[in-house]
């Protein structure tokens, strides 16, 4: 294995003598973890060590904790790079790993991991008698964006614990450093609240499901659901920060909140519709059964983020504000009411002042607001961060009035949409976006003038999950497009057009073995799988290339 088939490709990498040499690991090979650095020397000995075999012990008693020059793996901070920048350099019987901080020094060990070869990647060691070794490079590397993320939707597919810590180590493996934990929606409520106990008693379980597109006439005839305990979330959340990795709640305010209402139904707009016969939501879509303009919501989404600010240390906490239909404020006295005491301009107005109010109660409480960018209508909050979702237009609308972004257009990273025009393609949704195309998105908007463009913090690739019923099926979605734009999403690439697909494509060869060797359902380059396709069960393609908006 040699630096030329890493991803993400590194920005500078070369080997350390004309000849390249190798350097041999066996079970004396010792880790020496300098200050800062010992949990990123658990991950090693943990994960590494236990698809190699090798016990990387702890140097010589007498040794200088963090010594340099005595052979081995040294691990430490290096004050002259950036936090999450890393140097790995193999060279005078020494593996050195540095970093800006702990976190570059974790980037810098997964790369050290991807050195090895696939086989690095399992759980326990094929041959316990097979020789390692690690080829003498110099890389350094240090990632484009601060925000290199992946939205997780689980509201209208609960995904079990152990799956989401499973794709915490899969974003880990690529360098990404947010986990976007979509908790809530019309179909599911998953979080536990304490105070408020119907949310997950009623809203997390539905009767039923759509099985395809919602034009799909079949059903999934079972009860679907599952929520985390707040014990789950500490446990994810505390397994994310050993990877590095923020994990970014998503909280849905004022739309997609039929599960809230089903369980709590004063929350909806009692005066225009019966909510109390109400239940979880069972097919896909936007809804038109929103939250109530009203002090008692607010204050009963008051308590309900307290309990999420105590279970996520995230400085950014997302609370949807997409697809809120109005046609219930607008027929709703009570809603008409609020328009004329509070002064804002219509329904759209009501919408801002919903997401003004929290961006200030979160703003209090030392947080940051992110909504995605209908946000925009009826005035942005002031501290809001926006995830441009719908293309590009919002996400630059939002830097120009100064206001940071997470570009994550739709027409260009979200997962769900179908990889290939094939008849083959299971459930096949949304626009063709293949491997080559997530590989050719770019973040920033070229309009964008270089202080707006430092407005765009990071981009995201996004995973909705209606027609996504299990783990498998996700994984299909996900992978391999996910090692695209984690290069994307690290690496300071040429334009588009000049981006080298071919060899990111020959690089992607190895990446196909490290996939299987975590056991990853990925669709295969020649297509899917026989237990990959959902033959008869509708999708809804739409034909030609996606709108550049």
């Amino acid at each position: 294995m040699t630096f030329e088939q890493l991803i993400p490709a590194p920005n500078s990498a070369r080997w350390v003598a004309p000849t390249p040499g190798s350097l041999p690991l066996d079970d004396d090979t010792v880790l020496r973890a300098g200050p800062g650095t010992e949990g990123v020397a658990r991950w090693l000995r943990a994960t590494v060590g236990a698809a190699t075999g090798l016990r990387f012990p702890d140097a010589p008693a007498g040794e200088a904790r963090g010594g340099e020059g005595r052979g081995g793996v040294e691990l430490r901070i290096a004050p002259d790079l950036a936090a999450e920048a890393y140097r790995v350099t193999v060279d005078d019987g020494t593996l050195r790993i540095e970093g800006g901080a702990a976190a570059g020094v974790f980037w810098g060990a997964q790369t050290f991991r991807q050195l090895l070869g696939p086989d690095a990647f399992r759980r326990a060691p094929l041959d316990p008698a097979r020789a390692w070794s690690v080829p003498e490079v110099a890389i350094e590397d240090a990632p484009r964006f601060r925000w290199r993320g992946m939205m997780l939707d689980v509201s209208r597919h609960f995904m079990p614990k152990d799956g989401v810590l499973r794709y915490l180590d899969l974003l880990a493996a690529h360098k990404l450093n947010v986990f976007h934990f979509h908790l809530t929606d019309d179909q599911g409520w998953r979080v536990e609240i304490k105070r408020h106990p119907k949310l997950t008693e009623v809203g997390s379980w539905r009767a039923r499901s759509k099985w395809g597109h919602r034009m799909s006439p079949l059903w999934e005839e079972r009860p679907h659901g599952g929520y985390y305990t707040q014990d789950d979330i500490r446990e994810i959340v505390a397994y994310a920060d050993s990877l590095h990795i923020a994990v970014v709640p998503e909280i849905e305010i004022p739309g997609h909140s039929q599960a809230a209402i089903s369980a709590y139904p004063h929350l909806g707009n009692t005066d225009v519709v019966d909510t109390g016969s109400l239940t979880v939501w069972d097919t896909w879509g936007v809804n038109p059964n929103v939250l109530a303009p009203t002090e008692e919501v607010l204050r009963f989404y008051e308590g309900v983020f307290e309990e999420v600010l105590d279970l996520f240390p995230s400085t950014y906490i997302h609370v949807g504000g997409d697809e809120c239909p109005k046609d219930q404020w607008k027929a709703s006295p009570t809603a008409q009411a609020r328009v004329k005491e509070l002064g804002v301009e219509g329904e759209d107005g009501l919408q801002s002042w919903f997401i003004r109010h929290f961006d200030q109660w979160l703003t209090a409480r030392g947080r940051r607001l992110v909504g995605w960018d209908e946000i925009l209508e009826g005035g942005l909050a002031e501290g809001a961060t926006v995830s441009s979702w719908r293309g590009y237009r919002g996400g630059i609308a939002a830097a120009r009035s100064g206001h940071d972004v997470i570009m994550c257009p739709e027409q260009h990273v979200y997962l769900d949409h179908r990889q290939h025009g094939g008849p083959d393609e299971p459930m096949p949704i949304g626009f063709v976006r293949t491997l080559e195309d997530v590989y050719r998105f770019e973040p920033v908007p070229a309009e964008l003038t270089e202080e707006e463009a430092a407005r765009v913090i990071g981009t995201q690739a996004n995973v909705w999950t209606e027609v996504m019923e299990h783990q498998g099926r996700v994984d299909y979605q996900v992978f391999p497009r996910l090692a695209a734009f984690s290069e994307v999403a690290w690496g300071r690439l040429p334009a588009p057009a000049q981006r080298d697909f071919a060899g990111f494509e020959r690089r992607m060869t190895a990446h196909y073995a490290r996939l299987d060797a975590l056991g990853v359902d990925y669709r295969p380059p020649g297509g899917p799988l026989p237990h990959q396709r959902r033959p008869g069960v509708l999708g809804r393609p739409i034909e030609g290339p996606p709108p550049n908006v």
